[in-house]
């Protein structure tokens, strides 16, 4: 989707052919979560992916656990029914698989627990013989803790236990889990490659991984875990210069008013939502990622600050010729990292304040360059390019404009910050660029390239997404109606204009392209809720169409 440079005839990427991963496991180990992430990951990298879950088809064709037959978990002898069941789901699953490769599909996870070593060889040696590649995907875990949580989050709000007593649907899963305990073979053949995660990422081992696609899965596998966290999405505060990529402008006063209030806001909501999870927001720690600019990481100083006061000459920095002087309050140091590709980078990261914060400047994370475009008006544009506008036009995420970078570019840098998101366990609050959250929440919610530049994202609202075993649980809420949700608040000389007044900044409207063209598409609760499996409901403040 955004990451490949290439493409072939067969549709088929990286040399790598088609692939067929075989989880195993057992119940409450993970598989899916694993699945999921794996797919989001694999798409983002342009690669036909998709996930074959045995449950989700059990439950689709057959429906829950009280309309299965008693014995259909149950070890040893089986009714004719059952035996007729159970082979017709795992037919149905095998017809998706062999459906999708038909299809120009390339890579196929097959969830199911496939604990025998005899099924999963006989599945390995069938689609062998088809010229498919085979890999063996066990998870493994021992962490009791992990397992419990698996059962309680994830496990017995499906489906199967719809309207079930939670301890006692607990209790039924763990009768569950015994029972295939008694059958389970764990992999020891090393017939076929194999790769081995050990408590959903604690350890992971590999077997005879080949290629470039099956290491960069093994990569990717390597930087997952399965903790509970939220991930938050808000715009920079509004700058002195709105309108130019190469000035690296200081906040306005009314940007400083938004990142307080953002504060306020950000601390309040996520006290919130983790009081509703059973968790104690004073025992987490709050991440935050801004890039470089100015505008981004001063958006974040409030929150190192231990005031609450919201008077803006409070909360101004010194400002000294160029030299910007932090809050007294904030220590910061730059740490240098390897990234994937064994290129240092720098990183700054500031502490401070009574909360939990870590601020962290990524370079990664500026915003998209609009090349000689920078400070043009759309009109502009197409007078004084246009050959470039009508290509732009018709493909806006790959048109590069002269000097400038295309949102392919933008998503391939931004890959290392993907397997850092992945990586990250701590709640995370993402300040950034509008170009750059379209390609996170884009990756995150797996919407495809093509609307990635139509993503609307109002600087006043801050976006809310759950990680999940089966996708994202996704929020919007509406905190600030103050000069620069529209781009209103700086006329042409320079002065303050009234509140409420609706003028765009078409001077960067590369930056802002779904802002300042018809048919946008804005990620309101609404969109996010149906490109989400489930969607977290019966919040007042959640926005409904941008109100």
């Amino acid at each position: 989707m955004a990451a490949p440079l290439y493409t072939t005839a067969s549709g088929l990427l990286f040399h790598a052919g088609k692939i067929l991963i075989l989880t195993v496991g057992l119940p409450a180990r993970g598989k899916t979560h694993i699945s999921r992430a794996l797919e989001r990951y694999l798409r983002w990298m342009g690669v036909k992916t998709q996930v074959v879950s045995l449950g989700d088809y059990r439950r689709k064709t057959l429906g829950g656990a009280k309309k299965l037959p008693p014995d259909y978990f149950t070890l040893g002898e089986k009714s004719p029914e059952t035996m007729a069941l159970r082979k017709m789901v795992s037919d149905g699953c095998e017809k998706l698989i062999e459906d999708f490769f038909g299809a120009g599909g390339q890579v196929v996870i097959y969830d199911a627990n496939n604990g025998s070593r005899t099924t999963r060889q006989a599945l390995a040696e069938k689609y062998d013989k088809q010229g498919i590649h085979v890999i063996i995907l066990e998870s493994v875990c021992d962490n009791k803790e992990i397992i419990e949580t698996n059962i309680r989050n994830v496990k017995i709000s499906s489906p199967d236990y719809r309207g079930w007593d939670p301890d006692k649907a607990v209790e039924d899963y763990y009768e569950r889990i015994r029972d295939r305990e008694k059958s389970y073979e764990t992999v020891e053949e090393t017939t076929w490659p194999f790769i081995r995660i050990i408590n959903v990422g604690e350890k992971i081992m590999v077997n005879n991984i080949r290629g470039y696609l099956q290491s960069r899965i093994v990569f990717f596998l390597m930087n997952i875990h399965n903790r509970p966290r939220m991930i938050y999405f808000a715009r920079s505060g509004q700058s002195l210069i709105e309108h130019s990529y190469k000035a690296d402008s200081d906040l306005s006063p009314a940007g400083w008013e938004y990142s307080e209030r953002l504060k306020e806001f950000v601390v309040e909501r996520r006290a919130k939502s983790l009081e509703q999870n059973g968790f104690d927001p004073n025992d987490r720690r709050l991440v935050i990622w801004t890039s470089t600019r100015r505008r981004a990481h001063h958006t974040a100083w409030p929150f190192l600050t231990p005031t609450h006061s919201t008077s803006i000459p409070q909360q101004l920095p010194l400002v000294t010729s160029h030299l910007t002087i932090p809050p007294q309050s904030a220590i910061a140091r730059n740490v240098l990292t390897t990234d994937e590709a064994g290129e240092l980078t720098e990183t700054k990261v500031t502490t401070g304040s009574s909360l939990k914060i870590k601020v962290i400047e990524k370079t990664q994370m500026c915003e998209i360059n609009p090349g000689v475009w920078d400070g043009l008006t759309p009109d502009q544009a197409r007078k004084f390019y246009p050959e470039e506008w009508a290509r732009f036009v018709k493909d806006p995420y790959a048109f590069r404009a002269p000097r400038a970078e295309s949102y392919h570019d933008l998503s391939v840098r931004l890959e290392p910050i993907l397997i850092e998101l992945e990586r990250e366990k701590e709640d995370l609050l993402i300040i950034g660029h509008s170009s750059v959250i379209r390609c996170l929440l884009a990756y995150l919610i797996g919407l495809p390239a093509s609307e990635i530049p139509a993503i609307e994202i109002a600087r006043g609202d801050l976006l809310e997404v759950v990680p999940t075993s089966y996708g994202v649980h996704s929020q919007a809420f509406h905190f600030w109606d103050g000069p620069g949700r529209r781009g209103e608040g700086i006329d042409g000389d320079g002065d303050q204009e009234e509140v409420g007044l609706s003028r765009r900044d078409e001077t960067n409207f590369y930056e802002n392209y779904a802002e300042d063209t018809k048919g946008k598409k804005r990620m309101n609760a609404v969109d996010l809720g149906f490109l989400s499996p489930r969607m977290q409901e019966g919040s007042e403040e959640a926005l409904a169409d941008g109100t």
